[in-house]
């Protein structure tokens, strides 16, 4: 088992910025990638970005590529999500998930093993 908690979710004005955190606990040795999805209301779930937990490789959604940046500490099992520049369509319930096994490409809700409980983004125009 793996448990994710986000935080740093918030409202902001547009062209602003804020950082979401993930903090996994449990099975942590055994992580293979952490993501970011979010969902906005009446949509699906998206995918948002990626990160490879032992290479640090990045994957980004088109929509957020040279704005959103993922990280990730070892130390702290945690998983960071710079989101920059800001947009009204950025709002949505932000998701961070865990998957345990090699799965190429980890852009899918179903190549995840976990979930946290979300955090919400709101972005006034």
């Amino acid at each position: 088992q793996v448990q994710l908690v986000e935080s740093g979710g918030g409202l902001v004005q547009a062209g602003g910025s804020l950082r979401l955190s993930c903090a996994a606990s449990g099975r942590t040795l055994d992580l293979y990638a952490m993501g970011w999805f979010r969902q906005a209301p009446g949509k699906n779930r998206e995918f948002v970005a990626r990160i490879s937990w032992s290479t640090s490789t990045p994957l980004y959604a088109d929509s957020v590529k040279g704005r959103f940046a993922i990280s990730r500490d070892h130390a702290k099992n945690t998983v960071y999500l710079q989101m920059n520049s800001l947009k009204p369509e950025d709002t949505a319930d932000y998701y961070c998930a865990a998957g345990l096994g090699s799965r190429a490409p980890y852009s899918n809700p179903y190549e995840y093993d976990y979930w946290g409980q979300g955090t919400q983004v709101t972005v006034s125009s």
